[in-house]
């Protein structure tokens, strides 16, 4: 099936729940390219166990999701305009954890709302839920309730190279129950917190977090925001740049959630802390080596227990007494 373009404007007319103003199920090579879809009162495009691709389309005020993929494979999502949603912009999702391998790629994503409320699952602008093998690479993303990004059980993803400013939450989320991210190269520009890596507690472990701009950051919520970059458990963070953390520029674990990090070659400008590692005990190996610290007048590295900072300036004294924490070759001013 093939449309090309058409204009479908759904007049705001509300849809039975879960439908689409173009909806379409266990359809084989769909393909929709050069589309208008407009003031759909439920989602502008769904896919139910689809494969295909969406092209060179607009998606403009879907009253739920832009463009909703559930049980796919192997979709194409690229070159599309989608503004104004009422809850995610993109989502591709699958019922159970399972291999997906949908491509999401240079697409413009603006103005995304979460008029349904809730914690996260929506007002992404880029959503990913159980499903396995997903690039999201070199989307433009502005103005998101939430996340810019939002990887949720989603093993074997990469999110390279995206244009990521104004969001009221998380920029770029890999959480819960994931093995394996990448997050590399990406420019995040106005958040709450930059970029998590988190609930080992769920099973999420194994990461490279490098290259990443992060700036600008701010918290309205005292002691729940403000980190550049956060992760856990199985993760490589190096050559980032933080600028602006009104918390860490770094945090490295969280309690007892830290094990196997490195932090190396990164520089962290003008934020609280540069480094916060937890020392709760029973944490596992982290090697914090190479850095480059300037205007951190909480201290370079600092040790946490959950919120609390327990420790002066590791990188001046006290190190010793964690023989789990490697600090080297850092540099502080």
């Amino acid at each position: 099936v093939a449309l090309t373009g058409l204009t479908l404007d759904g007049g705001g007319r509300r849809l039975p729940d879960g439908r689409a103003l173009a909806h379409f199920d266990t359809v084989k090579a769909i393909r929709i390219a050069d589309c208008n879809i407009v003031r759909a009162g439920g989602n502008g495009i769904t896919f139910e166990s689809c494969d295909g691709e969406v092209t060179h389309s607009t998606i403009t005020g879907a009253a739920n999701g832009a463009l909703y993929c559930n049980d796919s494979r192997g979709v194409t999502i690229a070159a599309n305009t989608i503004r104004q949603s009422g809850n995610n912009g993109i989502q591709v999702w699958q019922s159970d954890k399972r291999y997906d391998g949908t491509l999401v790629a240079d697409n413009r994503v603006e103005d995304t709302r979460a008029d349904a409320g809730g914690t996260g699952q929506n007002g992404n602008a880029i959503s990913v839920f159980r499903a396995g093998n997903v690039i999201v690479r070199g989307n433009h993303i502005r103005n998101a309730a939430f996340s810019a990004i939002r990887g949720n059980s989603a093993s074997d993803i990469q999110i390279i190279g995206n244009n990521c400013t104004a969001l009221g939450e998380v920029a770029i989320y890999s959480e819960f129950g994931f093995q394996g991210a990448v997050i590399a190269d990406n420019l995040v520009d106005g958040t709450e917190t930059g970029i998590s890596v988190t609930n080992f507690d769920y099973g999420g472990r194994l990461a490279t977090v490098r290259g990443n701009i992060v700036r600008n950051l701010r918290t309205q919520r005292p002691g729940e925001a403000g980190n550049g970059i956060s992760v856990e458990v199985d993760t490589v963070v190096s050559g980032n740049i933080i600028e602006g953390a009104p918390l860490a520029g770094i945090a490295a674990g969280w309690g007892e959630a830290l094990r196997d990090v490195t932090v190396t070659g990164n520089v962290v400008r003008q934020s609280a802390m540069g480094v916060a590692v937890s020392v709760v005990a029973g944490t596992g190996v982290a090697v914090i080596a190479d850095n480059v610290f300037t205007d951190t007048k909480g201290g370079a590295i600092v040790g946490m227990e959950w919120h609390k900072a327990v420790t002066g300036d590791l990188t001046k004294d006290g190190a010793a007494r964690y023989p789990q924490l490697t600090i080297a070759n850092n540099q502080a001013r």
